[in-house]
């Protein structure tokens, strides 16, 4: 409806989501991905190249070529980063990255978080490494699972339709002239998940082209020309492939999956990619296109920490293997990815043969202005280029009205309409970038935070334009959208905003309906789903949540259209201007998601927070007292008839609060071992029901996202004991939640930092456990920086070092071992039974009888960096291995030193101990209980204990 009650234009869009979508095509593609809308530009993007005159040089560049590619690859992190930037910078073509998962189950050197949190932590990572690249991004529904070390156990896992549906869809979206992968789909890639990518990214050649593969979808086939694989990192050799994975040398066999055929041949290289070239455009001291990469591969610190893995310089190519062409080339050298396809900008015109030749003309006439603007390009002088490109965009939309209205057929005109606009937006870009020309929208109350309540009811905006050109333009427009809740209000007809000047328009949204909390799109129910459930379809294949509220104005250039968007921001004074997001008023959360309770304690402690943002602060109570108080309900339910206490406990759903309520949960018998209780925390009033929580997922310097979580803790009643009176410490590692569960032990730990290590400090304490990759976050432990922990096992103590990286670790243990750090000795499989080695081991035996139950429903692996070799001080435990694996006989490794122990653990406790596997902590709670243990005392004699020591 229309609202005239002011003298500009005021619209107000209140439309049901159904018919919002028909009637919008951003609620068809919310994210963008086929880049066929002008989009915000990404938050925190400070990168010199994205923005100015180096972004406009980049255009001019892009307007020129139709050229697109996409490579496909399982994690982020695997991408050929130099390839990329080599032909998204230095070619101009319109590059697109589709990665399968979100590295869910990998190592984390920057946090405590793991699985889908640390998925939403590398999305963001890899977000940011784009901006270096220069590519657009896109998203699998799979989730890493942890490293796999075959293809059929990946595809058992994720299934195949399931994965080529996410690569048709992004192929079909995005509609790239050529595919990439850097796997060829055999065992050289070493994972399942690389040799997963790889097959897919050949066999999407052939679907995506196939309008009887998934018609469901909506989407119009698009056949890709060509699609390469890059030539596999691990050579052939007279003895035959080194398979990564397994750590084994198989007969050479490579399968081309688009004809069907092997060869034994080692692929060679179709066409070689320099990415060692170097470019101005890449920085003052011209930087190649792979060093220029390696500066966004460095800012994915989960995986590589705060190093940086810099390219040598000098000359430097990635060669590519051709698997497949529509063109009739043959696999002959080719001097780039494009020879034999069209990619000049009159080629559009090759997609609808039935157009007019009006087309193929117009399009020329559009190249030549482009090329006009190229040639009078200067960095000193950007808005020399404006006329052109102005000419140029009215050109353009002139020939897409003419499209548009053309009798074409479907497809052609599908597919031609997709080119146009997506040049469009480049178009549009260029000339925003010549004029000088940006806006900003924050919210009107400077003193309001980033997170807006979902039940706010209306919404106002200061929209701030930038105009730092010599020229006056009129202001055609400006509007404000409520992306989740369907809702929208525009302006027209504002006057103008004259040279180097800024201007602030207020805008407000006055009815606000149906907003909902800001959360990634997709979910799954626990851990042991290998995939992630979307929630809107339209945002598949995503890489997030499009934020909710967003702003834009369009400009009037001498009756040409300029399109500019941004996101509505809220003034942060620690964090500077942060994106808003919607999030409830009310949110309730549990201290832990899982947790064990010792079948003699009598009861179990469940620390409730809530959460509330108060919607109404002149109704709370007591500061109107002339009020009834209102009470809302805050309590827990329990999936069987255990008892908790208090029932409930009341709260003010109008006052502002952020505190802790505990319960407790009590058995009415003493139950079984194994017993499963669920805890789900509810706050509840006349009005809602809130059964979650949320936090902000990240670390300084990288995008939050909002991570939300239901608030229930499973809790198991573990038949665990462990030695009394238990004093023990714990040195952090890169990142693990162990300590937090330490507490189910019966154990509160003391947490050291490395200057706590000293014989003084330790003395007191029954163990020391470092925690995952400790030797890695603490480069000083090496040599005499671990002195005092050997002394501290020499003289009685116990200690407990979890999962290392490679490298041998003789610098910083009694006596040496080593971690080759390869797949070879990672062991994945966690249903893999597990061998005594050493059934009488004190260490198993006391306080708790280990059996062979105590090693079922680990969780995702049993672990990685397991020993390889190992001084006779040590006593290996436990056995397991993978499938077709040698026995892996390092993951549990216990050395006697002095009236002490070292104990080396590979197995993953950080991994089993947060979802309650009574095993792991029975385990667990043995090794801590050593000192105690009377057969660990008993057996060490005075002279062994001399003789260690001299040792």
């Amino acid at each position: 409806m229309t609202l005239g009650r002011r003298t500009r234009s005021l619209a107000l869009l209140l439309v049901p989501s159904l018919a919002f979508a028909q009637q919008n095509p951003q609620a068809k593609d919310p994210a963008n991905l086929m880049g066929e809308r002008t989009s915000a530009p990404a938050h925190a993007d400070t990168l010199e190249i994205n923005h100015g005159a180096p972004a406009l040089e980049q255009l001019l560049k892009k307007l020129r070529t139709r050229a697109s590619l996409m490579m496909i690859v399982a994690h982020p992190d695997d991408e050929d980063g130099g390839m990329l930037t080599y032909e998204s910078r230095g070619q101009g073509a319109r590059v697109a990255m589709l990665t399968l998962t979100r590295g869910e189950g990998g190592q984390n050197l920057m946090s405590a978080d793991f699985n889908d949190a640390l998925g939403l932590i590398r999305t963001q990572e890899l977000l940011a490494a784009d901006r270096y690249l220069g590519v657009d991004q896109m998203f699998g529904t799979e989730v890493d699972f942890g490293f796999s070390k075959t293809k059929e156990e990946t595809l058992a896992q994720w299934t195949h339709e399931r994965v080529l549906y996410d690569a048709v869809r992004a192929v079909r979206l995005y509609r790239p002239l050529v595919l990439a992968s850097v796997f060829v789909g055999g065992p050289t890639d070493g994972h399942g998940h690389h040799q997963t990518s790889g097959e897919i990214c050949q066999e999407v050649f052939t679907a995506a082209a196939d309008p009887k593969v998934f018609p469901e979808m909506g989407l119009p086939p698009w056949a890709p020309l060509k699609v390469y694989a890059r030539v596999p990192f691990s050579r052939v050799t007279k003895d035959g492939m080194f398979d990564y994975a397994t750590g084994r040398t198989i007969p050479p066999l490579f399968h081309n999956y688009v004809t069907n055929t092997d060869s034994t041949g080692e692929p060679v290289a179709t066409v070689e990619i320099p990415e060692g070239e170097k470019s101005t455009l890449l920085g003052m001291h011209g930087d190649s296109y792979v060093q220029f990469a390696r500066k966004g591969l460095a800012l994915q610190k989960t995986q590589i920490g705060e190093g940086v893995r810099t390219a040598p310089a000098g000359a430097l190519s990635s060669g590519y293997s051709l698997k497949a062409s529509r063109t009739g080339s043959s696999s002959a050298q080719e001097k780039s990815f494009f020879d034999g396809v069209d990619t000049t900008l009159t080629g559009i015109a090759n997609l609808a043969p039935a157009a007019p030749a009006s087309l193929r003309t117009t399009l020329a006439s559009i190249d030549k202005q482009v090329a006009d603007a190229e040639s009078i390009f200067t960095p000193e002088n950007i808005e020399l280029t404006a006329p052109p490109l102005r000419d140029a965009l009215r050109s353009l939309d002139t020939l897409l009205a003419e499209m548009k209205a053309a009798s074409l057929p479907e497809e052609q005109k599908y597919d031609l309409l997709h080119e146009l606009r997506t040049k469009r937006v480049q178009l549009n870009q260029a000339l925003v970038l010549a004029h000088h020309l940006s806006v900003s929208a924050t919210l009107a109350d400077p003193k309001a935070g980033p997170e807006v309540l979902s039940t706010l009811t209306s919404l106002a905006v200061k929209i701030k334009l930038d105009n730092k050109s010599a020229n006056s333009y009129r202001i055609a427009g400006i509007h404000l959208t409520a992306n989740t809740a369907g809702q929208g209000i525009g302006q027209a007809d504002l006057g103008a905003i004259q040279p180097r000047t800024t201007r602030e328009l207020p805008i407000r949204l006055p009815y606000l309906a149906g907003l909902v909390p800001t959360r990634p799109y997709f979910s799954r129910p626990n851990l042991e789903q290998p995939f992630y459930n979307v929630k809107d379809a339209n945002l598949r294949n995503a890489p997030a949540t499009p934020y909710p509220i967003s702003a834009g104005v369009q400009f009037d250039d001498q009756g040409v259209r300029l399109d500019l968007e941004t996101v509505v921001q809220a003034t942060d004074d620690a964090k500077g201007p942060q994106p808003v997001v919607i999030v409830p008023p009310v949110t309730v959360s549990l201290s832990s998601a899982s947790g064990i309770v010792p079948l003699d304690m009598p009861s179990f402690p469940l620390e409730t927070r809530l959460r509330v943002n108060a919607t109404d602060p002149a109704a709370c109570h007591p500061v109107a007292k002339d009020l009834p108080k209102q009470v809302a309900k805050l309590s827990i339910r329990l999936s069987n008839d255990w008892l908790v206490a208090p029932g409930i406990q009341d709260f003010d759903p109008h006052c502002a609060v952020d505190k802790s309520y505990a319960f407790t949960i009590s058995p009415p018998h003493r139950p079984e071992d194994g017993t499963i209780v669920k805890a789900q925390a509810v706050a509840r009033s006349a009005a809602y029901n809130y059964t979650e929580s949320f936090r902000a997922v990240g670390y300084a310097g990288l995008t939050p996202t909002n991570f939300y979580t239901p608030a229930i803790d499973k809790v198991t009643a573990v038949d665990v004991k462990t030695a009394p009176n238990l004093k023990v410490a714990y040195l952090p590692g890169t990142g693990d939640s162990v300590a937090e569960f330490l507490p189910d032990l019966g154990i509160t730990p003391t947490m050291l930092t490395v200057a706590d290590l000293t014989a003084q400090k330790l003395a007191s304490f029954d163990a020391v456990i470092l925690g995952v990759r400790a030797y890695s976050a603490h480069p000083e432990l090496a040599g005499a920086g671990s002195k005092p922990l050997l002394d501290f096992a020499a003289n009685g103590g116990i200690v407990l070092v979890q999962y290392n990286s490679g490298g041998s670790s003789g610098h910083a243990a009694p006596y040496p071992f080593d971690l080759p750090g390869d797949s070879a000795h990672n062991v994945v499989v966690e249903a893999q039974p597990v061998t005594f080695l050493a059934p009488e081991s004190p260490a198993l035996n006391w306080p708790n009888k280990l059996t062979s139950a105590d090693f079922e429903h680990w969780v995702e692996e049993w672990g990685h960096g397991f020993a390889s070799t190992w001084d006779s001080h040590y006593e290996a435990l436990l056995e397991v291995h993978d499938p077709d694996q040698d026995p892996q006989k390092g993951g549990l490794l216990l050395a006697r030193t002095g009236k002490g122990a070292y104990i080396y653990c590979a197995l993953a406790l950080y991994r089993s101990l947060p979802e309650g596997v009574p095993g792991a902590y029975r385990l667990l709670a043995n090794l801590l209980s050593l000192r105690q243990n009377p057969g660990f005392v008993t057996d060490i004699k005075p002279s062994e204990a001399k003789q260690n020591d001299d040792d």
